[in-house]
């Protein structure tokens, strides 16, 4: 017989709110200490950005201000270190915060050995339940969609072990940084491809990530004191300091 099983959350902080979208599992497993450690290949990490640069590309309705998924060797890192212990559940957003960036998860469990393109096909299969601009339609479950579509999560590592003491023996990991989904209605702004980054642009994907973060999710509406207020300069870093690049 052959089962899979995927499960998500995501962690987002702004000021002193925690905003955590979190799927209850249908059973509680124990954590498993045996595992082989198939790990990720040079092969699998390039498989593994084709697919998921191939789906942003493909968002329907398209999206203006999405940015290329390139490679990040300290989440692959975290991402392989969750998987390896088997738990079969969600590491803590701690645990999978790299350089004081949250990261976000994707968790996937199978009892057969799939490729990473099935893998992230099924997050993404959720795009038939969700609806731009309204979210999750029909009951429907949309976290690893909107987290593999999120626009500003532009770098990801990815971990895989096998846990033969488990029912779903393969455990997938996938870490996405910056973490996304605090909005799953617009995990992306519409408009034409590569409108945001016209001198930026690769096949649709922009290439111009800013490279520092916003710790409030407001951010934008405190811009003008930029240069007003210290502290709406340190928290506040990419409304601030980015102009012509992704925020």
């Amino acid at each position: 017989m052959f089962y899979i099983f995927k499960y998500f959350l995501t962690f987002y902080k702004a000021n002193q709110y925690l905003y955590i979208v979190f799927l209850e599992l249908c059973a509680v497993l124990k954590p498993y200490g045996h595992f082989t450690n198939p790990g990720v290949t040079g092969e699998d990490q390039q498989e593994i950005l084709d697919k998921h640069n191939d789906l942003r590309r493909a968002v329907t309705p398209t999206a203006s201000n999405m940015l290329k998924m390139t490679w990040n060797n300290e989440a692959a890192v975290t991402a392989q270190k969750w998987a390896k212990t088997c738990p079969m559940q969600h590491s803590s957003y701690l645990f999978r915060k790299i350089n004081a960036t949250s990261c976000g998860e994707n968790l996937f469990m199978s009892s057969h050995n799939l490729t990473w393109s099935k893998v992230i096909d099924s997050w993404y299969s959720e795009v038939k339940d969700w609806e731009f601009g309204s979210g999750a339609i029909n009951d429907g479950v949309v976290g690893h969609f909107t987290q593999v579509v999120w626009y500003r999560s532009h770098e990801l590592g990815c971990g895989l072990a096998y846990c033969p003491d488990s029912r779903f023996k393969y455990f997938y990991v996938c870490h996405y940084c910056p973490a996304g989904n605090y909005d799953l209605a617009r995990p992306y702004k519409t408009g034409k491809s590569c409108a945001e980054c016209p001198d930026n642009c690769d096949n649709g994907l922009c290439t111009n990530p800013c490279p520092h973060n916003d710790r409030f999710v407001n951010c934008r509406v405190f811009k003008v004191y930029c240069e007003v207020f210290n502290i709406v300069k340190e928290y506040c870093g990419a409304t601030c300091k980015c102009k012509t690049e992704i925020v």
